[in-house]
């Protein structure tokens, strides 16, 4: 079986490049803007293709040469303050760049799988079922809702969206950190934080989101599922429960509420994901938050 992954470089496009480059019944394609940076590269054992997904023609050219079975799309501007601060530039990278992928994967008749994110909810009422109605609050939450809408009235014969939440774990040269590795970093400092009590979500180890993905793809399942975390946590409970698993002093802490910080883009207070048709359609088994950081605390010890 061939599978594309973009945004290898990220922290999924990582996991899953992990997971799938030995494994012997899947040929893998990673692409991501620039050089490779997956560790420990093996000759063979993976085709690496530079690509840019907001073009077109590059795009076309990477998946007729590749003719992958099945796509992962992982690549997307996640900054939410930078989308609201360059709406143009998101749109670009979150709905143009799917316009492309999903035309490409439809001439090829190849499966498609889309992340997606909570924050196309508005978070009044979480944690949501697959079925949900969504309602952005940010530009980066209706990019990613306007590029699901893209993925499901493409006429694409196979599609899939996999929604996820905080994705954190362990991997080199990302240009962007995650909450879990930032608290952690944080209180190993000492200093006073202040950190946000009024968001609740439920937080995904990558390794988790990445079985899931691979779950869709082998399996061909279509239709959209909640990919998530089990656990359910304020961001405080987060950078709390963080600090306790590494033994570091959370007194620094002091809780405050979303709107003092001043962010450019809203957040929605409450997400959270129902996974009963993920546990029940993939077999789908995340680990519990305390499991995901012992995963965690083993890849930095190495």
């Amino acid at each position: 079986m061939r599978i594309l992954v973009t945004g290898s470089n990220g922290l999924l496009g990582q996991k899953l490049v992990a997971a799938l480059r030995h494994d012997p019944e899947v040929k893998l394609i990673a692409t991501s803007r620039g050089a490779d940076r997956t560790p420990h590269q093996e000759e063979g054992s993976y085709l690496y293709m530079p690509l840019d997904c907001a073009d077109a023609a590059a795009v076309h050219r990477a998946f007729a040469e590749a003719h992958p079975d099945a796509v992962i799309h992982t690549a997307a501007m996640t900054n939410v303050d930078a989308c609201e601060q360059a709406p143009a530039e998101c749109r670009l990278q979150n709905v143009t760049a799917v316009e492309h992928l999903v035309q490409a994967a439809k001439d090829i008749d190849a499966h498609f799988i889309h992340l997606s994110t909570d924050f196309i909810f508005d978070g009044a009422k979480g944690p949501y079922a697959e079925d949900d109605q969504p309602a952005p609050l940010s530009i980066y939450g209706q990019s990613k809702l306007d590029a699901e809408r893209v993925v499901m009235n493409a006429g694409l014969r196979r599609w899939a969206i996999a929604r996820t939440i905080i994705v954190y774990g362990v991997a080199p040269g990302l240009s962007r950190s995650n909450v879990v590795l930032w608290a952690k970093g944080a209180l190993e400092k000492g200093q006073p934080i202040k950190v946000v009590d009024d968001q609740w979500r439920m937080p995904t180890l990558a390794e988790d989101l990445a079985d899931g993905c691979i779950r869709i793809a082998k399996r061909g399942a279509t239709g959209v599922y909640n990919l998530c975390g089990p656990d359910g946590m304020s961001i405080l409970e987060l950078v709390q429960r963080v600090g306790r698993f590494f033994h570091l002093d959370t007194s620094v802490v002091t809780p405050v509420k979303s709107e003092s910080l001043g962010q450019p883009a809203r957040r929605p207070p409450r997400t959270g994901f129902v996974l009963d048709k993920a546990r029940r359609d993939l077999g789908y088994a995340p680990r519990g938050f305390e499991d995901g950081l012992a995963v965690l605390k083993q890849q930095l010890a190495t």
